[in-house]
């Protein structure tokens, strides 16, 4: 069993428990005003930097102790275009606590990043003030993958949908998805390879909002990517580690 298949397996039984703890009919909707818009704060004519906020990794192990208040309002501040809070509890130790506390500190669109296998995550997302759900391919059977895209899409949440592979790519560009979020990391092995985000990233046609993910620890990495037509990056750990966040937004941003 590859780490993803493990990663995946945890979700679906954690999403039965909680469905069986609270069916999703006992699922109100989020009442608050609606949440800026995902897609089009990447859709700016520069590069827009998506923070994310996470507590571990399978590949990182434990990531600092950052308080998620002091990490938002830092990302904030550094010009974060988006917020991604990873909420898987088996392999990150996240939760939908996260994601209703950063909604509480910042306007910006949030994105919901898990292993996203059922509806009923899609309407926790809407519920706790997501703008965005993370779609990824190589976790969901392609009747999987269009049914939740279009569930998502009629509850106003924006999708990310995350590739790996040209067929994958193919995938999501077949459901008509409007981002597509390539992954330099391999996450049946979790090795990571910039040239594999540079090389799909010019698979991808003219419209579509092109968002790099992993790999990226310098303004150099920004700048590569950016010449090669990506839209945003998505970068956590780096920022996570840095003593000063905002800072750090600054400086992996900062023009050539």
């Amino acid at each position: 069993m590859t780490y993803l298949d493990a990663m995946v397996a945890a979700a679906r039984l954690d999403v039965q428990a909680r469905r069986l703890a609270r069916p999703l009919a006992e699922l109100a909707w989020c009442q608050e005003p609606q949440r800026a818009s995902f897609e089009q704060a990447l859709r700016e004519p520069q590069m827009s930097l998506i923070a994310e906020f996470k507590r571990r990794s399978p590949s990182a192990g434990a990531i600092g102790e950052s308080e998620l208040a002091d990490t938002i309002s830092a990302y904030e501040l550094g010009g974060a275009s988006a917020i991604s809070v990873l909420t898987d509890f088996t392999h990150f130790q996240g939760s939908l606590d996260d994601l209703v506390n950063a909604a509480a500190i910042t306007r910006l669109p949030l994105l919901r990043k898990d292993f996203i296998v059922d509806d009923y995550q899609i309407v926790e997302a809407r519920q706790t003030g997501a703008s965005a759900v993370l779609l990824i391919v190589a976790a969901l059977a392609s009747s999987e993958l269009n049914h939740l895209y279009d569930y998502a899409s009629e509850t106003g949440l924006d999708v990310l949908v995350e590739v790996h592979t040209d067929h994958e790519l193919d995938a999501a560009l077949d459901i008509g998805a409007p981002m597509v979020g390539i992954n330099s990391r391999n996450l049946h092995d979790l090795t990571v390879d910039l040239e594999t985000s540079i090389r799909l990233a010019r698979l991808v046609p003219d419209g579509v909002v092109r968002v790099a993910e992993s790999g990226i620890k310098t303004s150099t990495d920004v700048r590569r990517l950016e010449d090669c037509g990506f839209d945003a990056i998505l970068v956590g750990e780096s920022l996570l580690r840095s003593p000063d966040p905002a800072a750090a937004c600054r400086i992996l941003m900062q023009p050539a």
